[in-house]
């Protein structure tokens, strides 16, 4: 069982990513009134009641379930939002969208797979999960998307008032990396072009960070990251690469 840490808005940048992805937004499409699971949403509600907002502004009909392991945490109904009991079996449940933020952190590495396979098991069609971690205020936050095959991308997102260097939300890592960011191992690779390139963007800063950090991935981009544009201009620095690029070596 986690700590339970639930500050408001923790999670406000993985749910605006969530809300302009496509992988998400397929999921969402896929079927009527789609079903949202928060997995270990922790000692309050709050985070599960804000996700289903931000989610309903692209999804206006999907129904959004909260799920603890702890009955102590189970609480009632509130803001079309109900809670249950439940662990990585999910209750019975098969929704199109899984998020499980700060459940796998306390887990050892070679747990990680297990699992994501029982989520991974439990999808609806074309479903996807959103699997991270993040600071206690949110500030910097890391997930990885994955399907019903495995894992697909990595995201990193941060605010940029808080964090001088991108390597600095190494800390935050999920689980399946963390121990990885070492000489050698792909993730640790990415780590060190995205401060390289941040580096050379320098001048840019005079028009502020998320101008830099535009610059950054273009560059990123140019020394042949395979860097997922960014759909929208946002008020987080976000670096997402396919999952290829940092999957752990054997």
């Amino acid at each position: 069982m986690t700590r339970g840490t639930t500050n408001i808005n923790r999670l406000r940048r993985v749910d605006r990513w969530m809300a302009t992805d496509a992988s998400v937004l397929t999921a969402l499409g896929e079927v009527n009134a789609p079903l949202v699971v928060d997995l270990g949403y922790g000692a309050r509600p709050d985070t599960t009641v804000e996700m289903a907002q931000r989610l309903r502004a692209v999804a206006p009909d999907l129904e959004m379930v909260g799920l603890e392991i702890d009955p102590e945490r189970v609480v009632e109904p509130r803001d079309g939002v109900r809670f249950g009991l439940g662990g990585f079996e999910l209750a019975g449940l098969r929704p199109q969208l899984i998020r499980a933020f700060n459940v796998l952190r306390q887990y050892d590495e070679d747990e990680v797979w297990p699992a994501w396979r029982r989520l991974m098991d439990r999808l609806g069609p074309n479903g996807v999960i959103v699997e991270g971690t993040c600071d206690e205020l949110g500030r910097r936050c890391t997930w990885v998307l994955l399907d019903a095959d495995g894992p697909r991308s990595l995201t990193l997102s941060w605010a940029p008032a808080y964090t001088s260097r991108p390597s600095e939300v190494a800390e935050r890592l999920p689980k399946a990396l963390i121990h990885r960011n070492v000489p050698g191992e792909p993730v640790h690779e990415l780590l060190v072009a995205a401060d390289r390139c941040w580096d050379v963007a320098a001048p840019h800063a005079a028009f502020g960070p998320r101008a830099r950090w535009r610059e950054t991935l273009r560059l990123l981009s140019e020394a042949g990251v395979p860097v997922e544009p960014v759909r929208r201009r946002s008020v987080d620095n976000v670096l997402t690469v396919p999952w290829s690029v940092v999957a752990p070596t054997e």
